[in-house]
């Protein structure tokens, strides 16, 4: 499918005490260097690591750095690890008023015991050096105070300098304080959720431009149209999106920033997944491998997609509230995004001559300077 990263969700133990659901909840962690046995052995995981490699994929680990499942190992052993009450009671993650977050399945760790930081960097380091991993994703990174980034970040690029990390978060200084490599565009996923319901049009993407984004002076932003969380408590992105979901789709792949994927997608997975039962996807037409094979390879090959300064910074055209209109070039290579995000059928005016191939249908298209432009209901073009 074109994709250059695959990111495992947690793989370790589910922790049985005070799990739940049947399941649990694969953030309950109780072994940081173990796999959950119905998943596979370590050994397992390293070949599925090392035939990724050989396919030139990376492989990223999901990471939770907030709290562990009430069975790990440090819950016996160094209770000192934990928040713990008025009562030396450890406490499940409390929120800024000292409430619970409902997150009673897990442990909340204790980031003012620096041994539990080095534990916890060690762990991550096991994962490097044993199984070649190239990086992780930081769960609620966004609860973990930002010297404990600022400080393991140094340690673990001594053990592999070119490590990948993304961040749950939209802590702006998660990026700027050269942290993390990525966050979150959740503010950004808000509005396409919004625009994509009739609540808002398209113009309100160029107001995340002009006031989100500059906060984060480098780095990029992940951009989706779903993801676990998203699913499993907020609907699928054909229930949130509806007949949309595939413009919108092609939108956060072609700005900038990293497009994720996420599995079932390509089925498509109109449903939610539970979070604590065992649940499939039930994988069986692949309806949309193409769709996304066709956006991430243009993503992969193209320059003028690519992140950071390595690509082409995006150029507003055909400005119009319900049409969003874009080019990005880079070094002679250049890609046209035309797309209608409303559900009315829309005329824009091009204001450039426009020449080139529609990625999907595979014809040319051409617009004189001053031609209107049609498009259907959520209509989009990608012109190479």
């Amino acid at each position: 499918m074109g994709v250059d990263i695959l990111w495992f969700m947690p793989i370790y133990p589910i922790s049985e005490t005070k799990k739940k659901g049947s399941l649990g909840s694969y953030y309950a962690v109780s072994d940081f260097r173990n796999t959950n046995p119905k998943f596979g052995s370590l050994s397992d995981f390293k070949a599925i690591i090392e035939e990724a490699h050989t396919l030139g994929m990376k492989v990223i680990l999901d990471w939770v750095p907030n709290h562990t499942g009430w069975d790990h190992v440090w819950i016996k052993n160094h209770p000192d690890y934990y928040t713990k009450d008025a009562a030396g009671n450890i406490t499940d993650p409390l929120n800024e008023h000292g409430q619970s977050m409902g997150w009673n399945d897990v442990a909340d760790l204790n980031y003012d015991n620096m041994n539990m930081r080095d534990e916890m960097v060690s762990d991550m380091i096991f994962w490097l050096k044993e199984h070649q991993i190239d990086g992780f994703r930081h769960d609620m990174a966004l609860l973990v105070p930002l010297d404990f980034w600022q400080t393991i970040i140094v340690k673990l690029r001594a053990v592999k300098h070119d490590l990948f990390m993304l961040a749950e978060s939209e802590i702006h200084d998660h990026l700027n304080q050269d942290c993390f490599h990525a966050i979150y565009g959740w503010s950004l996923h808000h509005t396409l959720n919004a625009i994509a319901q009739g609540k808002k049009k398209a113009s309100a993407i160029d107001e995340w431009y002009a006031y989100d984004r500059p906060k984060a002076s480098k780095g990029l932003f992940m951009q989706f149209t779903s993801n676990h969380d998203e699913n499993s408590w907020s609907g699928s992105e054909i229930e949130r999106m509806g007949e949309a979901h595939k413009a919108f789709a092609v939108l956060v792949n072609t700005l900038d920033g990293i497009p994720l994927t996420y599995s079932g997608q390509e089925e498509p997975m109109p449903k939610r997944l539970e979070f604590f039962e065992k649940d499939d996807i039930g994988f069986k037409n692949y309806n949309y491998a193409d769709f996304y094979t066709k956006l991430n390879t243009l993503k992969h090959d193209n320059p003028a997609l690519w992140n950071g300064n390595y690509g082409g910074q995006i150029k507003r055209i055909m400005k119009d509230d319900n049409v969003f209109s874009f080019i990005r070039e880079k070094d002679g290579n250049k890609v046209t995004v035309i797309i209608n995000l409303s559900k009315q059928k829309q005329t824009v005016v091009s204001d450039d001559d426009i020449n080139g191939t529609d990625i999907f249908s595979g014809k040319k298209v051409s617009f004189a300077k001053r031609a209107e432009c049609s498009l259907a209901p959520w209509e989009y073009l990608v012109i190479k």
